[in-house]
């Protein structure tokens, strides 16, 4: 079993002994409906009922636990524990006796601490549960299979906050990087060298561009040009084809013997061959 180094450990027993092992694919967050230390959490579990949770966080951040992440907790109906053996990890935290309040700094810091160690001690991939069986991270009331009644825990306010400060937060704590790092704006100087590094990649960069449209590169006026080439080159695709199906009409006629004079094979085939050149001269020149 494992024990979180950031907790105060009041093993429950014969509960820690006695129940199964479960493999840990989740963490699960509830609130307690009562403003109780984590001992005064442990200490109902000991003497008030059969059911209990892996920790306890109140409300001046104490995380206790009382069960090894390794076995079956109590505290989340079907994700106790499965037919394959996987479990929830759970977290009860103090609240006010309607489960209304929000959590303070400290429950967040200790419940962002304690989500970063699951993860990187347990693999419980840093997600938020997409299912009642995905693993990752929710709260009690996210989905009935967790409940086996039906429940609002952890109430409104707390489950705004483990989406929007709780959950991201265990994501940084667990890669990192602050929230003060990710929401730093990109510099320009910064800018220029990544799109640098990626155009570069390929030897972009070290092609002459040298047209008057476009002195330098610069990626979107680059390929927005060539398409423009692109575009105009198709159309002198089609009138080069109309060239030659007149030239063609010319040979078809005269391969069965039509009566053409010298003059007028000579005008049709300068006449085409005069137009095809043009057109593909102009082609050459623009994509050049």
């Amino acid at each position: 079993m494992a024990w979180y180094p950031g907790a105060v450990k009041m093993e429950l027993q014969p509960e820690s002994d006695s129940q199964p092992a479960i493999r840990p694919t989740q963490f699960i967050v509830h609130s307690i409906v009562a403003p109780w230390t984590a001992r005064r959490t442990y200490e109902y579990w000991r003497d008030s009922t059969n059911l209990e949770s892996h920790f306890g966080v109140d409300y001046t951040g104490t995380v206790g636990q009382y069960i090894g992440t390794h076995t079956r907790a109590d505290a989340n109906a079907g994700a106790n524990r499965r037919p394959d053996g996987t479990g929830a990890v759970s977290a009860e935290t103090a609240s006010n006796l309607s489960a209304t309040d929000t959590w303070n700094d400290k429950q967040i810091e200790g419940l962002i601490a304690l989500g970063a160690w699951l993860h990187k001690e347990e693999g419980i991939p840093l997600r938020i549960c997409r299912s009642h069986d995905d693993p990752g991270f929710g709260y009690h009331s996210m989905f009935p299979q967790w409940s086996t009644d039906g429940t609002s825990c952890p109430g409104k306010a707390r489950i705004k906050q483990f989406r929007e400060v709780v959950f991201p937060g265990i994501v940084a704590r667990a890669t990192g990087r602050s929230t003060e790092e990710d929401d730093m704006p990109i510099s320009d100087a910064d800018a220029k060298k990544i799109a640098h590094a990626v155009w570069e990649t390929d030897g972009f960069f070290t092609v002459p561009w040298g047209t008057k449209e476009n002195p330098e590169w610069a990626a979107e006026s680059v390929l927005r040009h060539v398409g423009e080439v692109t575009r105009e080159s198709r159309g002198r695709i089609k009138e080069l084809q109309a060239a030659v199906g007149a030239l063609s009409g010319v040979v078809t006629k005269l391969a069965a013997g039509g009566g053409l004079d010298a003059a007028e094979i000579q005008a049709a085939a300068e006449a085409g061959a005069a137009a095809a050149l043009a057109k593909l001269g102009d082609v050459l020149t623009d994509q050049a």
